[in-house]
């Protein structure tokens, strides 16, 4: 069988290979790959900036962000053939920490993997097998758009935290601002505007379908930094990772703020950079900063339980490409009205 593969920390050496079929241990399901969504971390593997081969192997298969669906189940799995699923990314240490014994992998302190990223192979190839516990059912209705739960629940896990900190003032927030427009903003705004906030996002780019996509949501989009806004926001969602792009939302937010971050630039860090003024803002205003990655079985659930709400013609806008399997190389090749590109690798039309 077919899969994408990439030899860690060689850049260019990635190639569709042939594997051996997967070997069905007692439990494990047994899932037929019907999508796979490419993101930046999966470029950066290939370019060759990081990445860990499983224990043994010289290759990794790549794919984090999966839609798949069951072909065998154990009886008592709670799973049957023709369900569809999206498989969990990180996995827990062998010997768990005091996180994974509460199967909050996403917050392992110990030695975990990562799905197509550190030490376990990805979802990028035609069959795979996983344990039911790191499946996570997708409802017939939401069809290939599961393929989004993956980064949906990123920005699941976000929100449910920051809102949980929030709670600490007994003041429910009434304004969200989302920094980068890109699959995991817009759907931080979806998540946002779920929960009914009135919401601002903030990127570079002033046409295409980010923006039409932001205000089709009841949201706001402002191409420039968000210092141009006349806003104070309780909740600031960065999807950005770049560090001026962080202290601009910190300076907007308001006294008592959560600011979650969920992105990692790809641009050198410069250690020279003052923080000084950012620190003392956020000391003297009482806002919380943290970082998330990752999340766990109950954020995927969110995920999935948000966008089953969504309306589906917004989430279908954004896949804008999909690409078959053998034409993988043109999926890693960002072209300007990107929003999400899916890699088709089930037959052609075999995403219900």
């Amino acid at each position: 069988m077919k899969a994408l593969s990439v030899i860690p920390g060689k850049e260019g050496s990635a190639e569709l290979i042939d594997v051996e079929p997967p070997t069905i241990r007692d439990g494990d399901l047994l899932v037929r790959a019907l999508a796979m969504g490419v993101c930046g971390t999966d470029a950066e593997i290939i370019r060759g900036d990081y990445g860990e081969a499983p224990p043994g192997e010289d290759y990794l298969i790549l794919g984090h962000e999966s839609l798949g669906e069951v072909i065998e189940a154990a009886p008592g799995s709670g799973f049957v053939p023709g369900d569809l699923v999206v498989g969990l990314v990180r996995r827990p240490d062998p010997q768990p920490c005091d996180h994974c014994a509460q199967d909050e992998f996403d917050m392992c302190s110990g030695v975990y993997t990562e799905c197509g990223i550190k030490q376990h192979h990805g979802y990028g190839q035609e069959l795979y097998t996983m344990a039911p516990k790191f499946a996570v059912r997708v409802g017939p209705s939401l069809g290939e758009l599961g393929v989004l739960v993956e980064p949906a629940s990123v920005v699941a896990k976000a929100c449910i935290q920051a809102l949980h900190f929030l709670k600490r003032s007994g003041v429910s927030p009434r304004t969200a601002l989302i920094t980068g427009a890109g699959p995991i903003g817009l759907l931080a705004a979806l998540a946002t505007r779920t929960y009914g906030l009135d919401t601002y996002v903030v990127d570079i780019v002033e046409s295409g379908p980010k923006p039409d996509l932001v205000r089709e949501l009841g949201a706001h989009y402002h191409s420039g930094p968000a210092t141009d806004l006349s806003i104070s926001p309780e909740l600031v969602i960065d999807c950005t990772g770049i560090g001026r792009v962080v202290a601009q939302a910190a300076v907007v937010a308001a006294p008592g703020s959560v600011i979650a971050l969920t992105g990692i630039s790809s641009e050198r860090a410069d250690a020279s950079r003052d923080l000084n003024m950012m620190n003392k803002n956020m000391v003297l205003s009482n806002k919380v900063l943290f970082g998330s990655v990752n999340a766990a079985r109950g954020h995927y659930e969110r995920a999935v339980e948000v966008m089953g709400h969504a309306d589906s013609g917004w989430l279908d806008k954004l896949i804008t490409r999909r690409v078959p399997m053998q034409s993988w190389r043109e999926a890693m090749v960002r072209e300007p009205e990107d929003v999400k590109v899916v890699l088709e690798i089930g037959p052609q039309g075999s995403c219900p």
